[in-house]
């Protein structure tokens, strides 16, 4: 008798393999990225916040819609932490610079009448 060997089975069902979700990198990187700009008068922080918060959102949704199909969630839930983050200290920068203009310009009224 002889007997052929047959090759393993493979998994016909496609959705057990696990994928990447597709933009959870660019969400993390957004996400540092707004800590780093957050000096820069703190616009460019909450811009850059806001757009990988809008984002994680959508892939949040998409995750929970079938979380075993999924590897990467770290990355998404890392991101979307470094995100609110800087939107944080975004804002705060902002509320210092308009804090500190309103400080100064008050002091330099008050100097301009002085000499009036």
């Amino acid at each position: 008798m002889n007997e052929q060997e047959q090759p393993a089975a493979q998994p016909q069902n496609k959705a057990l393999e696990q994928q990447k979700l597709p933009k959870a990198g660019l969400i993390l990187g957004l996400g540092i990225g707004s800590i780093v700009t957050c000096c820069c008068y703190g616009v460019p922080s909450i811009i850059l916040a806001i757009i990988a918060l809008v984002m994680a959102k959508k892939e949040l949704e998409l995750y929970n819609a079938d979380p075993e199909l999924y590897s990467n969630y770290d990355h998404l839930k890392i991101g979307r932490i470094l995100a609110f983050v800087g939107l944080g200290f975004g804002i705060l920068y902002l509320i210092y610079l308009v804090v500190y203009v309103v400080i100064m310009g008050g002091m330099a009224m008050m100097d301009i009448s002085n000499f009036m």
